[in-house]
């Protein structure tokens, strides 16, 4: 089962800060009233005045409250980390890169109701989106963005075109992966432009042109209807992508990856950091 942190947090800022508002409110004037002692005739001195005590529960409301909040705001609306579980994106996104992604790039959107409010930005083509999986949306994917809304897209021949364009491709060579990619060692690499945003990208000659299980290319070219994306993984002949279940939703759509802040990945040679990917720009 998923863990549906956002929830956590909403519903963690709420119990913490509506603990915090009612004891201020309500209970802490009461125990200051109660705290306060009565004398005939003169006036207490600062040793003589007891001190109230604040309850364990609201002192811990009350503190962990502001850090909730924060790291609520945080990641609904500025930016959220997320981990690469797959070779789907490679050679632009490795397995154990850990990724930020700009959450209001296109529009901001409530916390766990997923609606958008403030309309700000929409994708463009080449842009790498996170977004959640139409099928599952409790499970996050990681694609680029081939087709907006309107734009007739079809896989042939191991090229995309757009339009009826195909997009150039230069070939850089044989790819040598390492640690969980080195099963893509000998994969042809090329250089794409899509509409000319330029990105490396993944082929094997000898696979089929469509990955296995995916026919909604097979067929001919599709139209992206509006309010909806085409989006494919870099390592063409191994990514789970819309030549397989369709069009991503606006709705769905969760942000823009924009740079790689770690990468851990156990099954390198030697250390498992690639300090070198460390701050590299996702492009």
């Amino acid at each position: 089962m998923n863990f549906d942190f956002p929830a956590f947090l909403v519903l963690a800022s709420a119990l913490t800060g509506g603990i915090w508002l009612v004891d201020a409110l309500v209970f802490a004037p009461r125990r200051r009233r109660l705290a306060e002692p009565t004398v005939a005739g003169g006036v207490l001195g600062e040793g003589d005045r007891p001190a109230y005590k604040e309850p364990v529960l609201v002192e811990y409301a009350r503190s962990f409250f502001p850090v909730i909040f924060a790291v609520l705001v945080l990641r609904s609306f500025l930016v959220e980390p997320f981990r690469i579980p797959s070779n789907s994106m490679m050679p632009t996104l490795l397995t154990g890169d850990f990724i930020l992604v700009n959450k209001y790039a296109y529009g901001l959107r409530f916390p766990v109701l997923n609606s958008k409010f403030l309309a700000i930005g929409e994708p463009q083509h080449g842009d790498v989106v996170v977004f959640r999986f139409p099928r599952d949306p409790r499970t996050d994917y990681i694609k680029r963005v081939v087709g907006l809304p309107g734009d007739e897209i079809h896989y042939r021949g191991k090229r995309l075109y757009v339009n009826g364009e195909p997009m150039a491709q230069l070939s850089i060579g044989s790819y040598s992966g390492v640690g969980s990619g080195r099963e893509m060692t000998g994969a042809r690499e090329a250089l794409e432009s899509l509409q000319g945003v330029e990105h490396r990208i993944l082929m094997r000659p000898r696979a089929p042109n469509l990955p296995l299980g995916c026919q909604v290319l097979a067929y001919g070219p599709i139209k992206v209807p509006p309010g909806h994306y085409f989006v494919m993984g870099d390592n063409r002949d191994n990514s789970n992508d819309s030549r397989c279940w369709g069009f991503v939703p606006e709705e769905n759509l969760v942000g823009k990856a924009f740079a790689i802040w770690m990468h851990w990945d156990g099954q390198r040679n030697g250390f498992p950091v690639a300090w070198s990917r460390l701050g590299d720009v996702i492009e």
